[in-house]
C-alpha cells in the first residue's frame, strides 16, 4: 500500500518511529504527544503520519489485540467462586424512531412485524404491519412472526460499537488503509466486523455523573423530566474528573485490554427530549482521549451518542476529532449508548464485560447490546 510505504517519512517528520511499536512499552509511548488539546496536523495524518499503527502494518484489530487469554482469565477472576453472579444488560432499548445523527440516507430504526397463519386486528395494518398470509401452513397449521426493516437499517444506531473503518481523515483510515482501496458496494474490504470477534475482558465504569451529584456540583448537571440527574449538554469531562471518579469508586483505573465506560445520564433524553439529545452531549476531548489511550484500553465508551464533547468552545468547529484520533492513531474503538445505570445502582464499578458483534462482512459498527457479569456489593 502506497500510504503505508510512505508512512515512515511522515512519522519521522513528527518525531516518531515507524518501528517503535514492537513492544508493549513502545506502544505506550509511540505516537503520543503531551496530554493536551492541541489539534493534530490534519495534512500529515491524511498523508500517513499515523501509519503503520501500533500493532503492525497489516493489523485490522487495533487495541482488541490487548485482549489475550490472560486478560480474559484475569477479568473472570473478578468473580468469586460460589457467590451469586448477576448478568447486566448494557444496551439501550431500541424502538421505532430511535433518534440518530442526521445523515443522507438517514440512519433509521423502523421495525415491522410480519404475520403468517392468522388474521391480525385492524390496528396492526394501521401501524404498517405486514400480512404474509392469513392461512397457516401444513396439516399442523404452523403460524409465524418475523420482523422486517422496509425503510432500511444500519448498525450505526442506538447502543453500538464503532469499528475502525467508521471515521478517517480524508481518504486515510486506520493503519494506512485508504478509502478508495477498501470501499466496496457491500462494505469495506478491510477493517470490517469480521475482524473484531467476541471479547470478554475487564470493564470499568467512570461515573462522572455520580461524582458531581455526590459533590453537590449542581452547576454541572440538571434534572431531566423523569427526575434523573444528567450532566449538562456542553459539560467537558476532564482528566481530573476521571481520576476523582476512580478514587471515589475505589477501583483501579483502566489497564491494557480493559473497557472504559463513562456514565453521564445523557441517555435519559432519548425518549424525553430527542431533539436535545442529538443537539449536544457531555463528553471528553483530545486531552482525555490521549490520557486514556496511553493505558491501551480495548475500547472507550459512554452513554452518549458520540462520546466526545460537541461544545464549539471546546472543539473550535472541528468535527469529531476524538473519533479520528482514537481510531487512526491508537486503534481504539468507541462505544456509544452503553448504559451503566444498573451497575452503579448495585455499587458495581468493575466487572466482566462481554460483547459479541454482528459477524457481518465489511460492517462499520455493531449494535448488539453488550453485557456485564458482576457480584453486587449491595
Amino acid at each position: 500500500m502506497a500510504a503505508k510505504a510512505g508512512a515512515a517519512g511522515a512519522l519521522a517528520s513528527l518525531g516518531m518511529s515507524g518501528t517503535a511499536a514492537a513492544t508493549p512499552e513502545a506502544r505506550q509511548v509511540s505516537g503520543h504527544g503531551p496530554d493536551d488539546d492541541e489539534m493534530f496536523d490534519v495534512d500529515a495524518v491524511e498523508n500517513g503520519a499515523w501509519a503503520p499503527g501500533p500493532y503492525g502494518p497489516d493489523d485490522q484489530r487495533g487495541s482488541f489485540n490487548e485482549i489475550t487469554p490472560a486478560t480474559t482469565a484475569a477479568a473472570l477472576g473478578l468473580l468469586t467462586p460460589g457467590r451469586p453472579v448477576r448478568t447486566y444488560n448494557l444496551g439501550d432499548l431500541m424502538f421505532n424512531g430511535y433518534p440518530a445523527y442526521v445523515t443522507a440516507p438517514p440512519r433509521v430504526y423502523e421495525q415491522r412485524l410480519t404475520v403468517l397463519g392468522y388474521q391480525p386486528p385492524p390496528e396492526f395494518f394501521a401501524e404498517q404491519g405486514i400480512l404474509q398470509s392469513p392461512a397457516p401452513l401444513g396439516p399442523n397449521r404452523i403460524s409465524a412472526h418475523e420482523e422486517r426493516f422496509p425503510a432500511g437499517g444500519t448498525y450505526q444506531i442506538a447502543t453500538q460499537l464503532d469499528n475502525l473503518a467508521h471515521v478517517g481523515v480524508g481518504e486515510m483510515f486506520y493503519n494506512g488503509f485508504t478509502g478508495p482501496e477498501i470501499a466496496a458496494g457491500h462494505g469495506t474490504t478491510k477493517l470490517g466486523n469480521e475482524h473484531m470477534g467476541p471479547i470478554v475482558t475487564r470493564g470499568v465504569v467512570i461515573d462522572v455523573l455520580g461524582l458531581k451529584v455526590a459533590r453537590g456540583a449542581s452547576d454541572a448537571y440538571f434534572l431531566a423530566d423523569n427526575g434523573e440527574p444528567v450532566l449538562n449538554d456542553g459539560y467537558r469531562i476532564t482528566v481530573a474528573d476521571i481520576e476523582a471518579a476512580l478514587r471515589r469508586q475505589r477501583v483501579d483505573g483502566p489497564a491494557p485490554g480493559d473497557v472504559v465506560l463513562f456514565r453521564t445520564g445523557w441517555h435519559h433524553l432519548v425518549r424525553l427530549d430527542p431533539d436535545r439529545y442529538l443537539a449536544g452531549e457531555p463528553g471528553i476531548y483530545l486531552r482525555e482521549a490521549r490520557y486514556l489511550a496511553r493505558k491501551r484500553p480495548a475500547l472507550i465508551g459512554s452513554d452518549t451518542w458520540a462520546l466526545e464533547s460537541l461544545n464549539p468552545d471546546v472543539t473550535q468547529d472541528n468535527m469529531f476529532p476524538v473519533h479520528q484520533e482514537l481510531f487512526m492513531r491508537f486503534g481504539i474503538r468507541i462505544g456509544e449508548g452503553i448504559i451503566t445505570d444498573t451497575l452503579v445502582d448495585d455499587d458495581v464499578y468493575e466487572f466482566v464485560y462481554l460483547f459479541t458483534p454482528q459477524f457481518a462482512e465489511g460492517a462499520t459498527a455493531a449494535n448488539s447490546a453488550p453485557a456485564a457479569l458482576a457480584q453486587p456489593r449491595r
